[in-house]
């Protein structure tokens, strides 16, 4: 079983692949380059980085010693995660924890929202039963904080880089707005969401036009 201190490029590159491989499957496994660029783009990603080839080649290097990666040889050597095999991830469980390692703890709320590109969970109970799978996993692969005052929701973070202490995350803004407040701030959640999958497709076809 692999050990759980990924560095935060390794979660980068494993949450970028755990991502590619729903979001954009045509163009799975990654190669070099192209894990690279999601490695780096702004969308999606908390926070935002600039990294350079040699420092990706390493991540995968120590993804693979911990068995959570895998080289797919060709005319262009690619890369591949073994995370869904190895912890028996569902699509759904997959999405979820790809997207905790690419933007950190979050509301159940805005896992919901911010996975559609990956995964369009229909409700928030899909949400919590598969966060509840991941939670009492052996070990666990997730962990719900305490609930920061002031905040509506508890957030959820991942494992994979070791303990969480909950005063460590990032605490939600603090919201005592009415109901209909919260709903307003879902959809404008939502259409933020949207605009970033858009901005993020023109991207990708603009990369796959290169190749050509």
């Amino acid at each position: 079983m692999p050990d759980f201190d990924l560095s935060p490029l390794e979660s980068r590159v494993l949450g970028c692949l755990l991502e590619k491989q729903l979001s954009t499957p045509d163009v799975y496994p990654l190669s070099m380059n192209g894990l690279l660029n999601a490695c780096n783009q702004s969308s999606n990603r908390e926070p935002v980085l600039s990294l350079v080839e040699s420092d990706v080649r390493e991540a995968v290097d120590a993804l693979i010693a911990r068995g959570l990666a895998e080289h797919w040889p060709g005319r262009v050597l690619k890369v591949a995660h073994t995370a869904k095999p190895t912890w028996n991830l569902s699509v759904q469980e997959g999405a979820l924890l790809g997207e905790l390692l690419l933007r950190g703890p979050q509301t159940p709320g805005e896992l919901r929202t911010n996975t559609r590109r990956m995964y369009a969970f229909p409700d928030l109970d899909e949400v919590e039963g598969c966060l509840a799978v991941l939670m009492e996993a052996e070990p666990p692969l997730v962990v719900r904080l305490a609930r920061v005052p002031g905040a509506r929701e508890a957030r959820v973070a991942h494992l994979l880089s070791g303990p969480v202490e909950a005063g460590g995350a990032v605490p939600p803004a603090p919201n005592a707005a009415p109901a209909r407040a919260g709903r307003i701030e879902q959809l404008e959640a939502d259409l933020s969401s949207l605009r970033e999958e858009l901005a993020e497709l023109r991207r990708e076809f603009e990369a796959f036009k290169a190749q050509f």
